[in-house]
């Protein structure tokens, strides 16, 4: 009699197995986000963290928008509960609408999208504009989530030369000329990482450019109303010639509270219906609850009162991190003093590394982001993005006094004294 046992019998977990398929390519070509990365890093207790571009807790409206929320479910809840229509809740929108047309951007509802922050804008974008191989300009150094997005989507990425107020319009031509890019995306006030503002005569040129070589233009501004010193520079999106090709992405993170999350889209109708099937496709609409409660806040409290408090608090921070690291690091350091906006980039002396420097500060308590990430180009691996806003000016001024020491150790000492 045979003793050989049915296959069928045979348990599951003894039979060979073939592996899954392999993941998308994209999935394994795009690295993660360091910044996010340090920022689980820097949450063990007794680290000041300088590094993520956190707005400061205690400056939110906690009641305003707890007001806010229980406003929303009074006036109906079914509906702040229910789903909602992916263009986003017609009062956010109108006073979305309202905000950019009163500072100078002339907007109507129907040119508003809501989306889930202005990160969710940009992948829009992204999933509507790019084809893999696309070239996509940036400025170098860039915001590394852009990065990201557009690694995601298959684009061959391009950095546009710079100096310290931002994008050089004649190598942004001859760039077009040679690459004939899909698009220009840009942080052109208070910019992330360096802080940078671009000039306003540097923007008409570059929306001259954009109108006359044939080149989207994705003005991605998040920090604009956060202004310390100087004057408010017109939108890229406000010059003539750019209304067929701009497309304007704004956040609530920044001036209201990040965990809403909540941005907006404003883009030529082509482009923002194109954008419109994209969110459809992932994630159908933004929190119904959160842009009701955004809105009725919106009516009931003066937000421009409550930006200009945190304006008060974030100038006298970043007035605080500017005077520590005079006073702290050595002579041959060098950093920048941005108007607005919550990140200070700074330079070490030659031969640093930041990114090695970066597990010697931690062992003294406290973070910073090196600023070889954000590079698209060739990275100077001396840069760092420090950021004022998360912590108070005593706790800035000790957190510069840990990375002094952590410098000193780092470079076995350093002989060039403090400036005074």
């Amino acid at each position: 009699m045979s003793s050989a046992v049915p296959a069928a019998a045979v348990p599951a977990a003894a039979a060979a197995s073939a592996p899954p398929p392999a993941f998308a390519a994209r999935a394994t070509s795009v690295e993660g986000s360091p910044v996010r990365e340090i920022l689980a890093l820097t949450e063990r207790p007794g680290i000041i963290s300088l590094a993520g571009g956190l707005p400061a807790p205690e400056l939110f409206d906690t009641e305003g928008l707890r007001a806010a929320y229980d406003a929303a479910f009074a006036v109906s809840a079914r509906r702040a509960l229910q789903y909602s229509t992916t263009e986003g809740a017609p009062e956010l929108r109108e006073a979305v609408a309202a905000r950019a047309s009163a500072r100078g951007l002339p907007t109507g509802p129907d040119g508003v999208l809501i989306t889930s922050g202005s990160q969710q804008a940009l992948t829009l974008i992204a999933a509507t504009l790019i084809e893999p191989g696309d070239v996509v300009l940036v400025e170098n150094p860039t915001y590394l989530a852009a990065l990201q997005c557009f690694g995601l989507a298959g684009a061959r990425v391009v950095a546009v030369p710079c100096d310290a107020d931002g994008i050089l319009p004649d190598a942004l031509a001859d760039v077009v000329a040679r690459e004939r890019p899909k698009l220009l995306y840009t942080v052109p006030t208070f910019q992330n990482p360096t802080g940078r503002t671009l000039p306003a005569a540097r923007r008409a040129a570059v929306a001259d450019i954009a109108a006359r070589l044939g080149l989207w233009l994705v003005e991605d501004d998040p920090y604009g109303e956060l202004r310390y010193d100087g004057s408010d520079v017109p939108w890229l999106a406000a010059h003539p010639g750019t209304e067929d090709r701009t497309a304007l992405l704004g956040s609530f993170s920044k001036v209201m509270a990040p965990g809403l999350r909540l941005g907006w889209l404003r883009a030529p109708a082509a482009l923002r219906r194109a954008a419109v099937v994209a969110k459809q496709a992932a994630d159908l609409h933004t929190s119904t609850v959160d842009q009701l409660a955004a809105a009725h806040y919106l009516r009931a409290v003066d937000l421009d009162a409550h930006i200009a408090t945190v304006r008060t608090a974030y100038r006298e921070r970043r007035d605080a991190l500017q005077t520590a690291l005079s006073r702290s690091l050595p002579a041959d350091c060098a950093w920048n003093l941005p108007e607005g906006g919550m990140f200070l980039w700074a330079r070490l002396p030659e031969d640093h590394d930041a990114t090695a420097l970066l597990k010697t500060a931690v062992a003294h308590g406290v973070a910073f982001v090196p600023g070889a990430p954000f590079y698209a180009a060739a990275p100077d691996p001396r840069t760092l993005r420090l950021s004022f806003t998360t912590h108070t000016p005593a706790e800035i001024t000790e957190g510069v006094g840990r990375l002094r020491a952590a410098l000193a150790e780092y470079a076995g000492g350093f002989s060039a004294g403090a400036r005074p």
